[in-house]
């Protein structure tokens, strides 16, 4: 005897749900290794820039990409739990464009300021 129909619609919900939250963690993970990333690039500045003149400004490049993966860090956690507790309720909101131009806005400057070092090297 089949299931009810009640039943099955039931069980493809559940896995809806669980599908949601391992993609959840599988974007809070990504959105954690693009930060360190940051943190990389941030370190491997001192390798590359080695002695740059003013050295001031090596470490403000370097300290961009430092602020960039610590806004990267907390927006991860920030939207990583929004999305946990609207499971909860069964409802979704796209993340906001607010928090994805920022981001996108600190990485482009520090790469713009990256180009700029290299080139007074």
């Amino acid at each position: 005897m089949a299931p009810p129909k009640q039943d099955m619609a039931e069980d493809r919900t559940d896995w809806a749900e669980d599908r949601t939250i391992l993609a959840n963690e599988r974007t809070f993970a990504g959105w954690m290794r693009t930060g360190m990333a940051a943190v990389a690039v941030a370190i491997g500045l001192k390798a590359v820039f080695g002695d740059f003149t003013p050295t001031w400004m090596a470490k403000a490049v370097a300290s961009l990409f430092l602020a960039a993966a610590l806004y990267i860090f907390w927006s991860a956690r920030q939207q990583a739990a929004a999305t946990r507790d609207r499971m909860e309720a069964r409802s979704a909101e796209p993340q906001s464009n607010s928090r994805m131009t920022a981001m996108a806005a600190i990485l482009a400057f520090g790469t713009v300021a990256v180009g700029v070092i290299l080139w007074l090297l």
